[in-house]
């Protein structure tokens, strides 16, 4: 989805539409004295649930044809858009509005409206508001669902305190492809754990008062060629076992709508996919929310080549399932008269209507009191959301590489030199452009070294590159005299600014040469070089990962992430993140991950009739799963509960991890299932449990894992369901290398 925050000059008659006081006798709500902690949101059930249905019918009965059409309307701040939409009914609901006085405005807008339906007001609101968390995949790279869902609450907590009542949150498709941009939306490659990390994003923002979007139905991260937008090809097989379980997680944990894919699949493009929004989605999977278009993916239909012109376009969204047009306007330009004219059937727009009344009544909207837009303030960046950024970036941090124990930083070390514009950059981060919000500065990673190591350890700084954006060369001597006069190097390189994002593939997942010539010329000085990459997907990193003797993976950590870096280097928190994405050798290994399918000729030499590449390795440079600790942990005597499990039963055991070395820490135990023969191939392993824990130096903990037996099954071609009898191995370890087995036999029920 591509935000719409453009100022032109119908922006500008609209902000000043916004300082006019509400039409005499318009019976505007009156503000609540401080911002109310928001509602967690939940789908109301029994009487309850049957009492809504009974006020939307109530409801429809009242509404004009255009007032239907307008529910389902979704515009936003930008060139173009008119307030008096809201007060004749023509959107429903409406998005980008971050400032709480203009939130504030449209509540008064709604009051001069004939039936006073309230707005859904929208924002992506993917990290955060005013403090900002880690991007997704580095949330998932905690391997931690109760740091996940906080962060998601906080996100939440504080767009709600500016008006905002929906997020377009959280991302759930799975990718594989770390050429793609949007990998940084999401939790990476693994069914289970993004399953996990999509309920845990669903609750937070629940518990903080935004209703979520579970988006892109459905297989967006498949792109051809990891090119966003591009078409993907499914077997119906693979997407019941890979790309659906992580919506059926978000579904199940409350999820109050869905959009679209931008891409087609299998041909088809997924916003006029009646067979995915209606027949599987709203039918099979009794989906009770809305389905909403992604930004004009309505109209791109034409592009796809499945309609001739716009009312074509509005009509075949329409009936494939899409409820709500996110800004192509063809709904509201088209939708009434195709109505009228009988190719659109007057229930099926009922139905739709309903859907999203249906959210807004769940929500709580018709009851809501807007706050008043002068306390917004008291709920942004607050100490207490800053401290839980601050925790969130700790155990984003993955240590890559920690040749001889280099990190943390010795006694021994008394100068270090910081590199790299990312480095010595200050970044603002804020949401909305109003002043009157609090504006978060991180810190600087060398005022936080400073800080943490005290006056007896040198600091100094050169950018080196251009900009912090880290795509010009910059003044490299200088950025090598600083780094020869200092006893160790930390540079931070990476990506940033529009590099990362949507709409932002990449063809080379190496350093950008400009980069890599930085760090060679950094690396030739003879200092021990620490490498921290600022990135939002996987680097290929084996043109230097041998060269340097530290390496530390930041995936955009957000407002805390100088400070949370900066701990982990001075050793006042040990690392204990992990890759939720495997990391390739060489972008032709991309799609590369842990989980694949076994080959008639599996690689067990340098043969060359194996499975294999002539020009590298078949393994990757880091597996999935993959993070070093300060500390050394073992882990041992995986024991089953039971060799002999029925289909219908749980497959449970336990562990034990032990802290060996080092300070204390935590470590990630991951169980991994493989079926050794099935009616079908199946992947040579698959994540199905992991739990965080947290020992002290010495100690030790048994960990119980259980597993339903259902949870080991895949599905046909035809989408059923199958969970066969067999030999299963359970394997456990620390990342996808497991190093215990056990087998256990799934017996049919007698």
């Amino acid at each position: 989805m591509i935000s719409c925050l453009r100022r032109g000059p119908a922006l500008v008659a609209f902000a000043a539409f916004l300082a006019f006081p509400p039409a005499a006798g318009a019976q505007s709500p009156p503000p609540a004295a401080s911002p109310p902690t928001p509602p967690a949101l939940v789908w109301k059930t029994g009487a309850e649930a049957r009492a809504i249905e009974r006020r939307i019918d109530a409801l429809l009965a009242r509404m004009t044809l255009a007032e239907k059409v307008g529910q389902l309307n979704l515009t936003g701040r930008g060139d173009g858009f008119d307030p008096n939409w809201i007060v004749t009914g023509r959107t429903g609901a409406v998005m980008n509005f971050t400032e709480p006085a203009e939130v504030r405005r449209l509540h008064d807008l709604v009051a001069r409206s004939r039936l006073r339906i309230p707005l859904i007001i929208g924002l992506d609101a993917i990290n955060g508001f005013a403090t900002y968390f880690p991007q997704p995949i580095g949330q998932a790279a905690t391997f931690n669902p109760r740091l996940i869902e906080l962060a998601s609450y906080w996100s939440a907590r504080e767009a709600r305190a500016a008006g905002v009542n929906w997020t377009f949150a959280p991302m759930v498709d799975m990718t594989r492809d770390a050429r793609w941009g949007r990998v940084m939306e999401g939790a990476g490659e693994d069914v289970h754990l993004a399953s996990v990390v999509a309920a845990a994003r669903v609750a937070g923002y629940h518990r903080g008062g935004l209703a979520t979007t579970a988006k892109h139905f459905i297989g967006y991260g498949e792109a051809e060629g990891g090119r966003d937008y591009d078409s993907v090809w499914i077997p119906v097989s693979r997407l019941w076992d890979y790309h659906m379980p992580a919506f059926r997680a978000a579904f199940d944990a409350g999820a109050f709508s869905v959009m679209t894919s931008l891409s087609a699949m299998n041909g088809i493009a997924s916003t006029a996919d009646r067979t995915l929004l209606t027949d599987v989605l709203k039918r099979r999977l009794r989906f009770r929310g809305f389905v909403v278009s992604d930004f004009d993916s309505v109209r791109e239909i034409i592009a796809h080549g499945m309609a001739r012109d716009p009312a074509e376009a509005a009509r075949k969204a329409f009936l494939a399932g899409v409820d709500m047009d996110m800004m192509s306007a063809l709904y509201d330009r088209y939708l009434a008269a195709e109505v009228t004219a009988g190719r659109i059937p007057r229930t099926a727009l009922d139905e739709a209507v309903r859907r999203v009344l249906r959210v807004k009544f769940h929500m709580g909207l018709f009851e809501e009191t807007p706050s008043d837009p002068a306390h917004a303030g008291r709920d942004m960046a607050t100490p207490d959301a800053r401290a839980d950024a601050l925790t969130v970036a700790r155990e984003s941090i993955v240590l890559l590489r920690n040749d001889r124990g280099l990190l943390p930083l010795q006694p021994s070390v008394r100068s270090i030199a910081v590199i790299g514009g990312l480095a010595t950059h200050q970044q603002d981060w804020q949401y909305s452009d109003n002043a009157g919000l609090p504006r978060v500065r991180p810190a600087r990673l060398t005022d936080e070294l400073a800080r943490l190591l005290g006056p007896d350890v040198a600091i100094t700084a050169a950018p080196g590159l251009a900009t912090h954006c880290n795509l010009a060369a910059g003044d490299t001597a200088g950025a090598v005299r600083t780094a020869e006069a200092a006893d160790l190097v930390v540079v931070m390189l990476g990506e940033d600014c529009e590099q990362i994002g949507e709409g932002t593939s990449r063809a080379h997942l190496d350093l950008p040469a400009v980069q890599q010539a930085l760090l060679d010329a950094l690396i030739a000085t003879g200092k021990p070089v620490v490498v921290i990459l600022h990135t939002s997907r996987p680097f290929v990193l084996t043109r230097f990962i041998e060269r340097v003797p530290a390496v530390l993976q930041a995936f955009h950590l957000g407002t805390e992430s100088r400070t949370a870096l900066a701990e982990v280097i001075a050793g006042r928190v040990n690392p204990s993140g992990k890759l939720p994405m495997t990391f390739p050798r060489a972008t032709g290994q991309v799609p590369i991950s842990y989980d694949r399918l076994p080959t008639g000729r599996p690689r067990t030499s340098n043969a060359r009739y194996e499975t294999g590449y002539l020009d590298e390795q078949l393994d990757p440079l880091f597996p999935f799963g993959y993070g070093l600790s300060y500390s050394r942990f073992t882990l041992d005597r995986l024991a089953l509960d039971s060799r002999d499990v029925p289909l219908t039963g749980t497959i449970a055991g336990t562990m034990r991890l032990a802290h060996a070395s080092g300070p204390a820490g935590s470590e990630v135990v991951q169980v991994y299932v493989r079926q050794r023969v099935g009616s079908r191939s199946r992947p040579v392993l698959q994540l199905k449990f992991f739990e965080k824990v947290a020992l002290e130096p010495g100690a030790e903990r048994q960990v119980r894992f259980s597993i339903p037996v259902r949870n080991l099954g895949f599905h046909y071609d035809q989408g059923r369901l199958r969970v066969e009898p067999g030999t299963y191995d359970i394997m456990a370890g620390t990342d996808s290398r497991p190093h215990l087995i056990a087998t256990v036999e799934v017996r049919a029920a007698r």
